[in-house]
């Protein structure tokens, strides 16, 4: 049995179930504190952390006084709750396991350094989502061998390629050469490189924006003095694979060090190439047949996409291409690893 422990969405305005219970899962949502915070403190990572860390310390606490002989392993995501984790297995006597979600990019001998070194030091296994993830943790001086690399999977049931003509129709695009960007709307994201593209560019390329987040008023007026700029806003995630299919290519111009964008892997396994960032673990997970990779600058985003606009039969061949890179890269079998990791 697997139990979920986390808050409420504190990075867009969705609010969840409280409590969640689907066979052998059990989802708890934590009440907190919104008012964009999150995103405000961002920049900030120690007061970021003591805004998120002491009430889920005290939640897993307490959860974990009421349900803790049912639980053998503690999985941690992210380094907020790793530092959580490593005191509480302590006192419950768990297993350890810890997921790193991003790039640091930390000094050896910064503080959040040595936090995170201090933090993780303990932890049984050590997941990580790229080798560059890896050779930072070996950098500050983690243990080689106790982290373990690996990538995400997706359900290809649900991300599965709908034809693109059709799918252009049910979201209102037919005709239209679509970008596509999903994820945050905040500024690391390069949202802004994207939108300076769609000023510069051929007015035929439209760049349609799906996320939420502090910078959606931004695109909106864009979409309000941009012939083609659409701001989507929210969507569910089941009705993101008829947006991926519509979509002639996805954009990831992100500008930091990026872990592993899942939006990436959702749009092959859609059958939609990518133009992005050449940041962070991106580049691990795709190769030329299925994407191209830039320094994320405007010239240069603006350079690929025009070029795909251009020659439609390239795009076309490595539309064709994206399915089976996603079945055979990203498929459930990605998840030995964190099995394993778990212990006998």
């Amino acid at each position: 049995r697997v139990y979920v422990l986390t808050y409420q969405p504190i990075t867009t305005k969705a609010k969840g179930h409280y409590f969640e219970k689907s066979d052998n899962v059990e989802i708890i949502r934590i009440p907190w504190i919104g008012f964009n915070l999150f995103h405000k403190l961002e920049p900030y990572p120690i007061l970021e952390f003591f805004y998120i860390t002491p009430w889920l310390f005290i939640w897993t606490f307490v959860f974990l006084l009421l349900k803790g002989k049912n639980i053998q392993v503690i999985h941690a995501q992210g380094f907020n709750a790793s530092f959580i984790t490593k005191i509480l297995t302590k006192i419950f006597k768990k297993r350890f396991v810890a997921s790193t979600h991003a790039i640091y990019s930390m000094n050896a001998d910064s503080l959040m350094a040595r936090m995170v070194k201090w933090t993780l030091s303990t932890a049984d296994r050590i997941l990580t989502l790229s080798e560059a993830s890896k050779r930072e943790l070996m950098r500050i001086g983690l243990d080689a061998a106790s982290i373990d690399v690996y990538t995400y999977w997706i359900d290809q049931d649900i991300f599965k390629p709908i034809a693109r003509k059709k799918a252009k129709e049910k979201v209102g695009w037919s005709e239209k050469f679509v970008v596509l960007f999903v994820g945050r709307f905040i500024e690391i994201k390069g949202m802004d490189l994207l939108l300076q593209v769609a000023v510069n560019t051929f007015k035929e390329i439209n760049f349609a924006f799906i996320g939420d987040g502090p910078l959606s008023s931004d695109i909106k007026k864009a979409s309000e003095s941009l012939s083609n700029v659409i701001f989507v806003g929210r969507v569910f995630n089941h009705n993101l694979p008829l947006y991926y299919s519509a979509a002639d290519m996805l954009c990831v111009p992100s500008k930091y060090e990026e872990g592993f964008g899942r939006v990436v892997l959702e749009a092959l396994s859609c059958g939609t190439p990518v133009v992005g960032s050449n940041r962070g673990g991106i580049p691990e997970a795709i190769n030329e047949t299925v994407a191209i990779l830039v320094e994320p600058i405007v010239d240069n985003l603006q350079r690929e996409i025009e070029y795909f606009y251009q020659m439609p039969e390239r795009l076309l061949k490595m539309q064709g291409q994206c399915r089976e890179y996603a079945i055979t890269r990203f498929s459930k079998k990605n998840a030995e690893s964190i099995v394993k990791a778990y212990g006998d």
